[in-house]
């Protein structure tokens, strides 16, 4: 056991302060849960009804609660902010930093040793790391899994994927409305996150791959039964974490990070891991840039064949051998000396662990893709970078030169999109600007826009697209995201124009189009542009525009930057 627990300096003494602490915190604990021996546990619960991934969760903080007494430790159940990504509007990104500052506040304020951290939907694991980090205190990551696989027509249906893919059909007209209403009823089969390796799955990769979580828990299904079994052991394993006074800091390192990176581009994660890795390093103080996704993804094969990049989904995943046993596969390319929350490296963890299924996690010598990790372009189109996600893109696509067809705002495109007098083609390259972290507000998942209704009735099913947005990591298609500096911060996609050629060459980097800086300098954004600008007046939102960084920095805010440790000054009485 450690030395001196934080939480004796709530409950230790004879004073009224301390006997306030422990009076009110006495409530059916054993006699000795306050004597400042014991580890008090904060279990980090982003369970809510509104966040319908994240449903299950408090069964989950029961299984954690059983191992932490069974340690020897004392559990508490600490709701913090809870994001669901279907749900709430604009996006759920405006509040993802709010979340983080939440959660830190109440894990500084509060007489806690350790923190199991409950996520599953797509912003809770981040906002939970990003919070972790800044405070320091020991911490462990529950993923909250993914949910079975459902089935329309007999066939299976990625959460997320096949809603992009059957609302294209709709409207292309191969399926009726009816149909896609229907599959609605089939689209999520069971508790748990999407069950395709979007934004959900591939954080939950990121956590084990920083070493955040108990080697092997990435990934097991939501209704499995072995999610609660690691969940008690997460619950044993955080005291002993506290008494080694193993911290966040000693584990997430920056080669940690870069070993993070090599497993989304293995399992061909979403490119919003790209945003949370820098957001959450951020806090940390490492320098993590665009340039180490590029230079560490570089060289990756993309060993999983899941949808949105390939066929199958999660749980088939699991059922292969799981994501121990695709990184098995490529650990030669991590970096050996990052630890994980049992204190031994990752390394360690990546042996032994035999494919099942080679359909599903492919040999290492015949990849879906040789190289495919998350690309950064850039040029006078993006100075600070963009990026795109290879694997899910169309091959001859990742080379292109087309005119620009400009939307100045969401509300424009949805306008004009199908209107069949839009001047496009298939060689047209969809532009989308307004939707960074300060124009929309929060950066929503508007990158992969809908193709035009005359172009889809002609067969085609995907186009080159560029947006200052984001995309979720269930989506695919050429699309190129996050640009920066986005439109609202004055960035080059505030001032190009319809017709304006536009080159992508995704080999050389280069994103790029063809006007000369004295053309550009002399141009003015439009009216239209300007007035889709986000101007909130008042409250988070206020904040969040007046404060947030460019997504190349992670688009938190410049004031979360960074840590403030666990330390807490003054009294409360």
């Amino acid at each position: 056991m450690v030395n001196h627990l934080r939480s004796a300096d709530w409950y230790e003494g004879s004073d009224r302060n301390a006997y306030i602490h422990r009076a009110w915190m006495r409530r059916g604990n054993p006699e000795d849960a306050l004597d400042g021996t014991k580890p008090q546990i904060a279990i980090a619960n982003t369970a809510s009804d509104l966040t319908p991934c994240n449903m299950h969760l408090n069964e989950v903080a029961d299984s954690v609660k059983q191992g932490v007494w069974a340690a020897g430790g004392v559990p508490y159940n600490l709701p913090v902010v809870s994001l669901g990504e279907t749900q709430v509007k604009p996006t759920a990104m405006l509040w993802r930093n709010m979340a983080a500052m939440a959660m830190e506040e109440m894990f500084r304020a509060n007489p806690i040793d350790g923190l199991v951290l409950l996520g599953g939907c797509d912003k809770t694991i981040p906002a939970l790391l990003m919070a972790a980090a800044s405070v320091d205190i020991p911490a462990i990551v529950v993923p909250g899994g993914p949910m079975l696989t459902g089935h329309f027509r007999g066939e299976a249906l990625g959460c997320g994927t096949d809603v992009w893919r059957l609302s294209e059909e709709a409207r292309a007209g191969t399926i009726s409305n009816a149909q896609f209403m229907t599959s609605e009823q089939s689209m999520i089969r069971s508790k748990g996150h999407c069950n395709t390796m979007g934004t959900a799955s591939t954080m939950a990769v990121v956590a084990e791959a920083l070493g955040m979580t108990i080697p092997g828990f990435a990934g097991t299904p939501a209704a499995d039964a072995r999610l609660l079994s690691l969940s008690h052991d997460t619950g044993r394993l955080i005291v002993d974490l506290v008494a080694a006074g193993r911290r966040p800091s000693d584990i997430m390192t920056k080669g940690a990070f870069l070993n993070a990176i090599i497993a989304v581009a293995a399992v061909g994660g979403s490119t919003n891991s790209v945003m949370h890795l820098l957001a959450i390093a951020g806090r940390l103080g490492i320098d993590l840039t665009l340039e180490d996704f590029d230079a560490a993804g570089s060289g990756v094969p993309v060993l999983a064949n899941l949808q949105p990049s390939g066929t199958f989904l999660m749980d088939d995943l699991y059922r292969a051998g799981g994501l121990l046993a695709l990184l098995t596969q490529v650990k030669d390319l991590f970096h050996p000396e990052p630890i994980t929350v049992t204190g031994r490296p990752l390394v360690d963890y990546l042996e032994g662990h035999p494919v099942y299924d080679e359909t599903v996690i492919l040999p290492r010598e015949a990849p879906m893709m040789d190289d495919a990790g998350i690309a950064v372009l850039r040029g006078n189109l993006a100075p600070r970078g963009a990026i795109v996600k290879p694997a899910a893109a169309t091959a001859a696509l990742l080379q292109h030169v087309g005119p620009a067809v400009v939307f100045d705002s969401v509300e424009d495109l949805r306008a004009r999109i199908d209107d069949p007098d839009l001047d496009v083609t298939a060689d047209s390259v969809l532009v989308l600007r307004g939707c960074g972290p300060r124009g929309y507000p929060g950066m929503p998942e508007v990158g992969n826009m809908p193709l035009p209704q005359k172009l889809l009735a002609q067969g085609v099913r995907d186009m080159v697209r560029i947006s200052d947005a984001r995309m979720s990591g269930t989506a695919y298609g050429t699309v190129i995201l996050h640009v920066a500096p986005e439109a609202a911060a004055g960035g080059p996609l505030a001032f190009i124009r319809t017709g304006d050629i536009v080159t992508v060459d995704v080999a050389n980097r280069i994103l790029s189009f063809d006007v000369t800086d004295e053309e550009l300098h002399s141009r003015s954004q439009t009216p239209a542009s300007e007035a889709g600008y986000a101007a909130p007046v008042r409250g988070w939102a206020k904040l969040y525009v007046d404060h947030v960084m460019q997504a190349d920095t992670g688009a938190d805010l410049d004031f979360l930057v960074g840590a403030s440790g666990d330390k807490v000054s003054r009294e409360s009485h």
